[in-house]
């Protein structure tokens, strides 16, 4: 008689949405209510197909750049950040304009901004063409420098003893970036650093996650996120690298049944953009295929951000 296969579903917390996005999720909810549709938002006001398709329905104009918008309209700033350019933009249309960018975002813009008034340039690890890595390199034209991997710095041609400072995109991971400031560190041993990490909480927690999943004995990992989100992929490839295949899902719809044919235990997490929904329509999914879940709990997250001011007047909030 065969042996039944018993089919195990980790799903770990922390997962999912961040209190970055959570913020600006709210942003948007709030304006809607308040004031209606069409809603302007400047870019994915975060990096979700199913946040963004859910808003488009309920009447958000997503566009590119400012002169999709017109003159006088309400227009909200994404979370992943702006250049002061656009910024700059919106007051001289007389837009309303509402800042959704992360605190955390907010944060790194300040120090680049500090730093380059002190005169250092910036050497920034990052994606090319990420909107968030667009809206730092906006603060100083010319005084940033994005670096991408360690062959960027063997090619970086400052004196050693330039005076620059460290920055890097919020959504990588700090095993991402070990490599590159190891390097920087040796060529520039005079350079800048943040006085704590510009890595998110939430997407090193989630990476962390990751692993505490492998170290479980997962077979494999689904991760519930879009392509666009830069932090999705990562935990994707978190597993990966310790040896554990892994698939990035939008939803239920987009597991495929044939890849869990083998596995006896698998993770399941999400990035810091997608809804818990998605995440418990995968579950009920993979339990009608007799996946039995359990929850794996590594640390509990309590990080809370205030509404930008100038949301609404006061009798609404």
């Amino acid at each position: 008689m065969a042996e039944i296969r018993q089919k195990q579903l980790l799903v770990v917390n922390p997962r999912g949405f961040c209190a970055g996005v959570e913020r600006a999720i709210e942003v948007v909810d709030r304006l809607l209510k308040a004031q209606g549709a069409p809603l302007f938002v400047r870019k994915e006001i975060v990096h979700n197909k199913a946040v963004v398709e859910d808003f488009r329905a309920r009447g958000v104009v997503f566009v590119e750049e400012l002169d999709a918008v017109p003159d006088g309209a309400t227009v909200v700033f994404s979370a992943h950040g702006i250049a002061p350019a656009v910024r700059q933009e919106a007051a001289d249309r007389n837009l309303r304009a509402i800042d959704a960018t992360c605190p955390l975002v907010t944060k790194v813009h300040n120090v680049v901004v500090r730093n380059v008034v002190e005169g250092r340039h910036i050497l920034l690890i990052g994606h090319a063409g990420h909107d968030e890595v667009l809206g730092t390199m906006g603060e100083a034209p010319g005084r940033i420098t994005l670096i991408t991997s360690v062959e960027d710095v063997a090619e970086l041609s400052f004196p050693r003893d330039e005076e620059l400072a460290l920055s890097t995109q919020t959504t990588l991971s700090v095993d991402e970036t070990r490599e590159i400031v190891e390097a920087l560190r040796e060529r520039y041993p005079r350079m800048i650093e943040p006085r704590n990490s510009d890595i998110c909480y939430a997407t090193q927690n989630r990476q962390d996650a990751v692993k505490a999943l492998v170290a479980e004995g997962i077979d494999y990992l689904l991760v519930v996120g879009s392509e666009s989100s830069s932090n999705s992929r990562r935990l994707c490839e978190v597993a990966e690298k310790m040896g554990v295949s892994a698939s990035l899902i939008d939803g239920p719809a987009d597991i495929v049944m044939s890849d869990l044919a083998s596995p006896s235990m698998i993770g399941l997490t999400a990035g810091a953009s997608a809804p818990e929904y998605l995440v418990q329509e995968v579950v009920e999914r993979l339990a009608k295929d007799g996946w039995k879940s359990e929850e794996l709990v590594t640390l509990q997250e309590d990080v809370k951000f205030h509404l930008p001011s100038g949301l609404l007047d006061n009798k609404e909030g």
